[in-house]
């Protein structure tokens, strides 16, 4: 086993561990120091730290300060220490390599060379954990160990592989039909239109605003004949409200979490004055799980959880602080110190570490204080609604992801980065964001495509869709009062550029969707590092260009007015220029530095020596996919081979069902080119149109009956 564990005083259970390791003798540690609250590890300088999962700066770690601790903070700059997920894992890769796990509910600190350079520093705030140490002699020997300790990630239904539009809000029944009216007028692939917190009765969990969406259940029916799936946000906190019922059932029930004096803990959100429900309860958990058949009896299959770090606007004694603060200043003269101790008194009201440490949660029959499991409870939130859409049809896969999470919700849902800007850097962090991801379990991922705050720009929703094209969960998003996102919201040729790219993407399911589940199944990454696969150095540095799956390498171009950019081969790879799904590209590059020329309305992929990337067509929705037919683009230098992977992909039976597989090998036979397909299981692919490019840049096309 090349797992320890070490335990640390008495740490809570947080459930993200599915392999039961014995704890081992604390003084037996070695290559780790421990120091009070912290743990020490000695950094070498070619040491690379990957890992942390979502959270600012680069893919590699070093140089800066982050802290475990899910927060509500939409300002995702480069001095922020901690977002909305807490995900404790860390890869140290140099001439050891080492992964730490810190199986920990409560804010943990990584000081990665931000004291001290060459000194790894983790300090967990309440002394209480458990320590799993990786061993392993390769970056993805050790990520995959983590992985299979922390259980298979979650799986969606292959519909959420399409394209998702997004705004807060569509206010009502006439807007939503309306845009879906546009995107079949256009013939822009779309398969889900989000429902934001307008579709809900004042803004009342469970509940539907019947002014706006007097016809709900025939609007949900209407949408689904045309192939699209409405997916309407559920929040953290419930509304206190006499006859509200989930308010008054949780209340007879006892599910809300409770302040010191044992009665329901006051907030508010969303809809003003909040309880929120106490998902560390298992009674509670299940109870408001259960709540979900309320729209999902009115067909909605897909859900996101929000607002579940959880984010408080403010609290009763937060506001009356403010107010109190307010009248004491009234009518004086304020000096600089004076007016920011105002200002940071009004500004202090939202998050508050006071009140996440004025309430409790029962955690096995323990009264807990909310900091003490704080990064727990957007996780339980995502188990709660996966326990409740399981006991509504187990076997069926529904949509769900969630803003705050921790290791282990990884296997309820997937997540979504959290309200970003429009901004350059935001595509950015989303590109080298994905690793670490993965690496921490999550699969089902993406961003806010185009960025949610903020009015994104057309090059810059045209350059970030030319990545998000790639990732599992690609969701355009955008905020109220900003500028309009959908394709059709832009220029004539901003449009048409969105729709090649959304046409792309559904063309490309066959092989995002096969990879997703092959990464899934076999505890590997869909995203991984140059440097996981490729040993020299400038692999190792490289981070703004990634693997994607088995055959390919990205390099997105992320800088405005960037007709361009370098890119490092590690070895010899076909460079793929894309305009849409007919117009592409060829060349094959030697390994080292290049610059690739490519307009807003192009861009360029890499497939690796002797591996291929199939194609379909692409249709308005994947449940209309049409693939008897594809095509494949082949770079071939001696034996180039792909396997498909598919399933049903509405059901559970990938669990315990053999899959689809269609494996590919194209194999030089003399000088003529020989293609062999072996069918396991059974596949809708009837025939291959290949076209393989062989090292010296000569194009065949091949045409192959399955």
């Amino acid at each position: 086993m090349n797992i320890k564990r070490f335990t640390v005083a008495n740490p809570i259970n947080c459930h993200a561990v599915v392999k039961d390791i014995k704890s081992e003798d604390i003084t037996k540690l070695t290559k780790v120091e421990i120091e009070d609250k912290s743990l020490i590890v000695k950094l070498e300088d070619e040491d690379i730290v990957y890992g942390l999962g979502e959270n600012v700066r680069g893919i590699n770690k070093r140089g800066w300060i982050f802290e475990s601790y899910c927060s509500d903070d939409p300002n995702h700059a480069q001095d922020k220490r901690s977002l909305y997920g807490a995900h404790n894992f860390i890869l140290i890769s140099g001439k050891e390599k080492l992964g730490i796990y810190i199986d920990c509910p409560s804010k943990v600190v990584f000081d990665i060379g931000y004291t001290n350079l060459g000194e790894l520093k983790i300090t967990v705030v309440d002394g209480e954990y458990n320590l799993y140490i990786i061993n392993g002699d390769t970056e993805s020997e050790i990520t995959k160990s983590f992985r299979k300790l922390i259980g298979q990630s979650y799986v969606p239904p292959k519909w959420a592989f399409g394209y998702q539009q997004s705004r807060w809000s569509y206010k009502d029944e006439d807007e939503v039909r309306e845009l879906a009216k546009n995107f079949r007028d256009k013939e822009i692939p779309i398969d889900c239109i989000y429902l934001d917190i307008d579709y809900m009765e004042r803004f009342k969990n469970f509940t539907l605003n019947k002014e706006s969406f007097p016809n709900f259940d025939k609007l949900v029916v209407d949408m689904k004949k045309d192939g699209i799936k409405l997916i309407p946000i559920i929040d953290a906190g419930c509304k206190i409200e006499k006859g509200y019922e989930i308010y008054e059932d949780g209340i007879e029930k006892g599910h809300y979490c409770k302040d010191e004096d044992g009665k329901p803990f006051v907030a508010a959100v969303w809809p003003g004055q909040v309880h929120f429900p106490d998902f560390l309860d298992k009674d509670a958990r299940l109870w408001f799980g259960s709540k979900y058949k309320f729209l999902v009896d009115k067909g909605i299959e897909g859900f996101w959880n929000d607002m579940n770090e959880p984010a408080i606007f403010y609290s009763e004694q937060g506001l009356k602080k403010a107010f109190d603060k307010i009248e004491e200043y009234k009518g004086k003269n304020l000096d600089i110190y004076s007016f920011f101790e105002l200002k940071d008194t009004i500004l202090g009201l939202s998050n508050s570490n006071n009140d996440y440490n004025s309430f409790y949660h029962n955690v096995d029959g323990k009264k807990v204080k909310h900091n003490d499991i704080h990064n727990l409870y957007g996780y339980n939130m995502t188990k709660s609604a996966a326990e409740g859409l399981e006991k509504i049809d187990e076997n069926k896969r529904f949509l769900l992801f969630s803003r705050a999470s921790a290791i282990g919700a990884h296997r309820y849902g997937g997540i979504w980065t959290g309200d970003n800007t429009s901004l350059w850097e935001h595509l950015e962090m989303n590109v080298k964001m994905m690793p670490n991801l993965n690496m921490c379990g999550y699969m089902y991922t993406g961003a806010d495509t185009g960025g949610f705050g903020g009015n994104c720009t057309p090059d810059l929703l045209t350059r970030w869709m030319q990545w998000s094209i790639f990732t599992p969960l690609l969701r355009n998003h955008s905020a109220m009062g900003t500028r309009n996102q959908e394709p059709f919201a832009y220029d004539l040729g901003t449009e048409k550029s969105v729709k090649n790219l959304i046409d792309l993407r559904y063309a490309l399911v066959p092989y995002i969707y096969s990879e997703f589940m092959k990464a899934t199944l076999n505890d590997d990454m869909m995203f991984e590092p140059l440097g996981f696969k490729y040993s020299d150095s400038t692999s190792r540095t490289v981070e703004d260009q990634l693997l994607m799956g088995d055959s390919l390498m990205l390099a997105p171009i992320y800088k405005q007015n960037s007709k361009g950019r370098y890119v490092y081969l590690p070895e010899e790879m076909l460079m793929v220029k894309i305009k849409n799904i007919d117009e592409m590209e060829f060349e094959v590059m030697p390994k080292g530095h290049h610059y690739f020329e490519a307009n807003l309305d192009e861009f360029a992929i890499f497939i690796k020596k002797d591996k291929m990337l199939p194609l379909g067509k692409t249709a308005k929705s994947v449940e209309s996919l049409n693939n008897e037919k594809l095509k494949v683009i082949a770079f071939v230098n001696e034996k180039a081979n792909y396997n498909l992977y598919d399933d049903d992909g509405v059901s559970k039976n990938y669990k315990t069902l053999k899959a689809d597989n269609l494996s590919i090998e194209i194999k030089y036979v003399g000088n003529d080119l020989k293609v062999e397909t072996v069918v396991e299981g059974k596949t809708t692919i009837k025939e291959l149109e290949i076209t393989a490019i062989l090292s010296n840049g000569e194009v065949r096309k091949i045409n192959h009956k399955i």
